[in-house]
C-alpha cells in the first residue's frame, strides 16, 4: 500500500499556513509538526500581530507541539517549514531535540546553514521540498510590499 503521508503532503499543509500569514500581512512562513503521521502543531509567522520578534512560525510550532506532548522534547517529531529556519529557530530546534526538519526554500542570507548554526546531532534535515512554491510565495509577498 502506498503511504499518502509524504514530505510533499505535509509541506502542502505548511504552505497553507504560510498563505494564512501572507493574508495577515506577515512574512509568509508556515510550519507544522508531525508525529506518527498526525499533525500536532500548526503555525505561521505572527511577529507583526504580536509585536514579537520571536514569534516565528517554528517557535510557535515548537511551543504548541511541546504543549500537546506534555514535554519539552520533540523526539520522534518532524517539523515541516516553508523556509529554512533562521539561527534563533535552529537553536530552539536544537534544544527540542526534534528528530527531523523538512524545509522548502533556502534562506541564502539568514538561514541556519549560512549562519553556521548547528542542529542536534541526531536531527535529520531534508531541504528543497516544494521549494519553488515556497519561494514564489515569498517573492510575491515582497513584490507587493515594494509596490505599495
Amino acid at each position: 500500500m502506498i503511504n499518502p503521508f509524504t514530505d510533499e503532503y505535509f509541506m502542502k499543509k505548511a504552505l497553507h499556513e504560510a498563505e494564512m500569514a501572507f493574508d495577515k500581512d506577515e512574512i509568509p512562513v508556515g510550519a507544522i509538526i508531525v508525529v506518527d503521521n498526525t499533525i500536532i502543531a500548526r503555525s505561521h509567522n505572527l511577529t507583526e500581530l504580536l509585536n514579537d520578534v520571536t514569534a516565528h512560525a517554528e517557535m510557535q510550532a515548537i511551543t504548541a507541539a511541546a504543549n500537546y506532548l506534555g514535554g519539552k522534547y520533540l523526539i520522534g517529531c518532524t517539523l515541516y517549514v516553508t523556509l529554512e529556519p533562521c539561527q534563533m529557530c535552529a537553536g530552539a530546534l536544537y534544544w527540542s531535540q526534534i528528530s527531523k526538519i523538512v524545509y522548502g526554500a533556502s534562506d541564502e542570507n539568514r538561514g541556519f546553514i549560512k549562519m553556521g548554526t548547528q542542529l542536534h546531532p541526531k536531527t535529520k534535515v531534508v531541504s528543497g521540498v516544494l521549494a519553488l512554491e515556497a519561494a514564489d510565495l515569498m517573492k510575491r509577498f515582497f513584490m507587493e510590499k515594494r509596490n505599495k
